[in-house]
């Protein structure tokens, strides 16, 4: 029970620390000391024999190997978005939708790059760099309240696009070597439920900002934004051209290279933004600087969260949860997507909650007879809904050091089309599914 506790309360005291605006390198230690203590668990490497649990050895673990696996792509994907913005390219962009489409469909235009980045490859975890310029132009323009910049990411790369069949982000391949199926495992289903999660979510998202304007709040300049002062832009396809270059070379090498093929992919875009709009940089390798600061910021908030997750995942709470939540009676699409929704959600994490719990599900539900393309759709929309809690890595890094923003005044509309949305979806597609439709 002690040991319970410990897990439960320290992924409450981790979102709690979060929605007030502590520091993630603090907080994440410090709930996971709260989930090592309650369980007992020896607090460092010299107190264990080699390869036990610690809490220091597992935390680190867990941050380090992150790190080491995402930094490149973090780094990139910054620097990618400051050069975007330093030379105008951005801007250009930005003021070509707002005269074609007018304020009206400005927010359709963040999501929509967004969706078409995840789609084409590129790793949520940097599609928000490359945006985030865009996306503050346009709300500067339409005089929309910038809190809502986080969740207008969010919904384009994390909803409809991150779990769909067909999609190329791990979220939609972990479950093919467990279930022997293919990236477009439940496509018709799949279609129906992206297509819901993209209308409902966005109507949703539309009127959250309605609201929000009608109560008086607008767009907020604040120190060190852009300045927009009056300057010669580039033609808008050489801002077009670089989401291109990098929409392309992640698509061509991603089955060769797998996540790797975003190195060659943003270090692509870097140089055909440098290339493109040479004349239009106000200082190229002061962007340079800032986006590597920014990556630094953003990958240490997300790794924070993954160390995290390595204490908890030791702890034998976590062990107990796991068997519970792969035994829940009824149908099998039903507990599958409760056990691998809550693990992501005491993870953080969308493909941890896949990874965990598969090994267990696919051989028991397997054995059911149950319809293995059905489980790999539900298995994937279920990882997308309570992995973004509050301290969720992507959720944190898009937020907090890409946006500038705070959980209090941002999460709302981000839990709202990142958790609830997706939560929806899921349940449509077990409806679908039970009805036959695409078995």
């Amino acid at each position: 029970m002690l040991s319970m506790i410990g897990l439960i309360g320290g992924l409450a005291l981790l979102i709690f620390l979060t929605m007030r605006g502590m520091n993630l390198l603090v907080a994440g230690p410090l709930s996971a000391l709260f989930v090592a203590v309650l369980n007992g668990m020896p607090l460092f490497p010299q107190l264990v024999a080699e390869g036990e649990a610690n809490l220091v050895g597992n935390y680190m673990s867990g941050f380090s190997s992150f790190v080491t696996a995402w930094y490149l792509m973090f780094l990139l994907g910054a620097i990618f978005g400051k050069v975007m913005e330093d030379s105008g390219a951005a801007d250009s962009v930005s003021r070509l939708i707002v005269e074609k489409l007018g304020m009206k469909y400005a927010i359709l235009a963040i999501v929509a790059a967004c969706a078409v980045l995840t789609y084409g490859g590129v790793s949520l975890f940097v599609v928000a760099f490359s945006v985030y310029p865009m996306a503050l132009s346009l709300f500067k323009q339409a005089n929309l309240p910038r809190r809502f910049i986080p969740a207008a990411l969010a919904f384009g790369s994390v909803t409809f696009t991150m779990t769909s069949a067909g999609s190329p982000e791990i979220q939609n391949w972990i479950p093919i070597d467990y279930l022997n199926t293919s990236p477009y495992a439940g496509w018709e289903v799949s279609l129906i439920v992206a297509i819901f999660m993209m209308i409902f979510g966005y109507w949703w998202l539309k009127r959250m900002i309605s609201k929000a304007v009608e109560k008086g709040e607008h767009f907020d300049e604040r120190d060190g934004d852009p300045v927009n002062e009056e300057r010669e832009l580039p033609n808008p396809l050489m801002g077009v051209l670089p989401l291109i270059v990098v929409l392309a070379i992640s698509f061509i090498f991603h089955d060769s290279l797998k996540q790797s093929a975003l190195i060659i992919a943003l270090l692509g875009g870097v140089i055909a933004t440098y290339a493109l709009n040479r004349k239009y940089f106000k200082n190229f390798w002061s962007a340079v600087s800032e986006g590597t600061l920014g990556a630094l910021i953003a990958i240490g908030n997300t790794a924070a969260v993954v160390g995290f997750g390595g204490v908890a995942k030791a702890v034998p709470a976590f062990g107990v949860a796991v068997d519970f939540m792969t035994s829940i009676p009824g149908s099998p699409l039903i507990g599958g997507a409760i056990a691998v929704s809550v693990i992501a959600g005491m993870t953080g994490s969308a493909s941890g909650g896949q990874a965990i719990a598969l090994p267990l599900l696919a051989p028991h539900y397997m054995d059911m007879g149950v319809n293995p393309e059905a489980l790999h759709r539900v298995v994937a929309i279920s990882s997308g809904a309570l992995d973004s809690l509050p301290h969720n890595g992507y959720v944190v890094t898009t937020v907090r050091a890409i946006c500038g923003e705070s959980h209090m005044d941002a999460y709302n509309p981000v839990g709202a089309v990142t958790v609830i949305v997706p939560a929806l979806g899921v349940i449509l597609a077990i409806i679908l599914f039970s009805l036959g439709v695409g078995i």
